[in-house]
């Protein structure tokens, strides 16, 4: 090999070296990830969009149900292709993580988010949060109308006016959070009024919707799905108004919606990167100028300034990994309501 030629072999391996290290990180072809997707699809797509326009990862995304999804990575087990799961609500995490399934999370992304939105284990962490309410009538109730306590709904009083959508992982987190709170008894007794006064609808934007044609009074949703209305054009929420329970009743529960990074994943380093946009400020700064109008849960990150801060909305105290979907499945189904 001539001088000349040697020199320009050399120059080239610089010149690729170069653009390598100037590049994103972890961009190789071989760092794709698999994202199995609990959320809202919109907002795990933007969460997604965003991680790879950061760093060149790329995320293969599957969309499914909270519940569906956990079972689906249990019966997968070591060999699931999934290196990041996703919910809205936090049973789902628990189930997975009493398997022994999640890798710990790394210590950078724990320290994004506060206690309270945190597995004790470490081994998962909250990325959103959402706020259980009475989404009311406001042409046909009054303020000095509403219950007082979600346990007052179980009155005879309200049979027949009031909905519930209790076959969706939403409504079985709040349960979940009534059974923490106020044990098994009390839980079951409730259910049991459940099942005798209230309507059921499949989804709570069905249940909203019912509300505001005034098929029934009030229903138990989660918040965002009145402000996701309100964004829009508003017509299936013009009649509906928010009752926050407050005082630390089970009625006033904030869900958290998880994220975790599997023991199985093949791509450790990139999935628990992923996480940690996820919690971090870009993460949550899709929460607070998007419109999925969940809560931001990082560490001092502003929420839509649309919603009640969580600070004001006092909720239970109520330990994220101690919630149990299994107990919860067997007590709504001796109530014959699953």
């Amino acid at each position: 090999m001539t001088f000349l030629s040697s020199k320009l072999c050399t120059l080239l391996a610089i010149g690729t070296a170069a653009i390598v290290a100037t590049g994103p990180a972890f961009a190789d072809d071989s760092a794709g990830i698999v994202v199995y997707n609990a959320q809202h699809e919109s907002l795990g797509k933007a969460w997604i969009d965003g991680f790879t326009k950061e760093t060149g990862i790329k995320v293969t995304i599957r969309n499914g149900g909270d519940t569906e999804m956990a079972n689906q990575i249990i019966q997968e087990g070591e060999n699931s292709p999934a290196d990041v799961f996703l919910t809205e609500n936090s049973p789902a995490m628990t189930l997975v993580d009493s398997k022994g399934l999640f890798a710990p999370v790394d210590t950078d992304t724990l320290a994004q988010v506060p206690e309270t939105f945190k597995s004790a284990d470490g081994k998962w962490t909250g990325v959103a949060a959402r706020s259980t309410v009475f989404a009311y009538d406001k042409t046909k109730l009054k303020e000095a109308d509403l219950p007082k306590s979600m346990l007052d709904l179980a009155d005879p009083k309200w049979k027949g006016r009031w909905a519930a959508s209790p076959t969706g992982a939403d409504f079985q987190a709040i349960v979940s959070a009534l059974l923490e709170l106020k044990g098994e008894d009390e839980t079951a007794k409730w259910l049991k009024a459940l099942k005798e006064n209230a309507t059921f609808y499949k989804g709570n934007s069905v249940a909203m919707k019912a509300v505001n044609a005034g098929q029934t009074e009030g229903a138990v949703i989660y918040h965002y799905y009145w402000f996701g209305d309100q964004a829009k054009t508003g017509e299936n929420s013009k009649n509906v108004a928010l009752h926050y329970f407050k005082n630390q009743d089970p009625g006033a529960f904030v869900s958290i919606s998880g994220g975790g990074v599997l023991a199985s994943s093949k791509h450790q380093k990139e999935a628990q990167a992923f996480l940690k946009y996820v919690t971090g400020k870009a993460g949550q700064a899709i929460l607070r100028d998007g419109d999925s109008f969940e809560y931001a849960v990082g560490t001092g990150d502003a929420s839509n300034p649309k919603l009640i801060p969580l600070a004001d909305l006092q909720a239970p105290k109520v330990e994220p990994s101690k919630l149990n979907s299994a107990k919860v499945a067997d007590l709504m189904t001796a109530a014959g309501i699953l």
